[in-house]
């Protein structure tokens, strides 16, 4: 180990042979162009040399023989069978395309085609991908929708027959937002917190100031549209608007967040429901 920091020059492999793609056959969302660096048009690309140490070159030089080892028809293969087999689909947004109150008007021919262009993928059939076809005959296939202003048997009658299994969700209670604000890895309080944190500023959230967000985002989404967890993001980020205007010029800082800030910043402004439906 004790030349583990020396310098050494290493070679990478050429790289491959560049590649032009216009077109491919999934369609123009798979379109791009793709040009290397150093382009070659008469082969691969030449060995590129780095200057790393000992302990870099070894760790490039065991992926490098890893990569050598792997045959990558048999991880293609693999993958599709893994796809095939194991496979699941979720389709977001499904009541975009029922019909719904606006039938007979606007844009409900092409949510049709839509529908239309849905039915053989989740019936069952051959799609193709840059890997190869796949067959989705033993894909799960699940699909969720809002549906407020339209409903599932507005979908066409086959589309429908495709998903026979159907549930109902509530919609997010007060103990639900709370449990939203504070127990993800990357919850909105150690946002708004490592966020502040950038500027010295110390945001220490109490329990009950928690439960004032949501109880808020509770009672906006009661009284307006139900937008969910989505409420919360607008809550906090009207809660902590001027102290993130202020942040960078207050230096070190700590500031407690909890029921008395909350209702003070915010009570108004919940109490006037022509005000906070176009603030909150």
């Amino acid at each position: 180990g004790e030349l583990e920091e020396r310098k050494v020059t290493l070679k990478s492999p050429p790289g491959p042979s560049p590649t032009i793609e216009i077109f491919s056959r999934g369609g123009t969302e798979d379109m791009g162009i793709q040009f290397p660096g150093n382009f070659n048009p008469f082969g691969q690309q030449p060995p590129k040399e780095r200057e790393l140490t000992i302990r870099q070159a070894r760790e490039q030089i065991r992926n490098e023989e890893a990569n050598r080892m792997m045959d990558m028809e048999k991880v293609v293969h693999e993958a599709k069978e893994r796809a095939q087999s194991n496979g699941i689909v979720f389709i977001d947004e499904i009541d975009k395309v029922a019909g719904g109150s606006s039938q007979g008007h606007g844009p409900d021919i092409s949510r049709e085609g839509v529908q239309r262009d849905l039915l053989p993928i989740v019936e069952g059939s051959t799609v193709q991908t840059k890997q190869g076809p796949v067959r989705t005959d033993h894909i799960l296939f699940i699909a969720a929708g809002a549906f407020h202003d339209s409903k599932p048997s507005d979908l066409i009658p086959e589309l429908q027959g495709r998903f026979p299994i159907r549930v109902e969700l509530a919609s997010l209670t007060r103990d639900d937002l709370v449990q939203i604000l504070t127990e993800p890895q990357n919850s909105l309080v150690r946002q708004y917190a490592e966020l502040l944190k950038t500027e010295g500023i110390t945001l220490e959230f109490k329990q009950d100031g928690v439960q004032a967000v949501a109880d808020i985002a509770a009672a906006v989404n009661e009284r307006m549209a139900d937008i969910g967890a989505r409420r919360l993001h607008t809550v906090m980020e009207k809660l902590l608007e001027d102290l993130s205007f202020d942040a960078p010029d207050m230096g070190q800082a700590t500031i407690v967040v909890d029921r008395n800030m909350v209702e003070k910043r915010l009570g108004d402004l919940v109490e006037d429901q022509d005000l906070s439906q176009y603030i909150l």
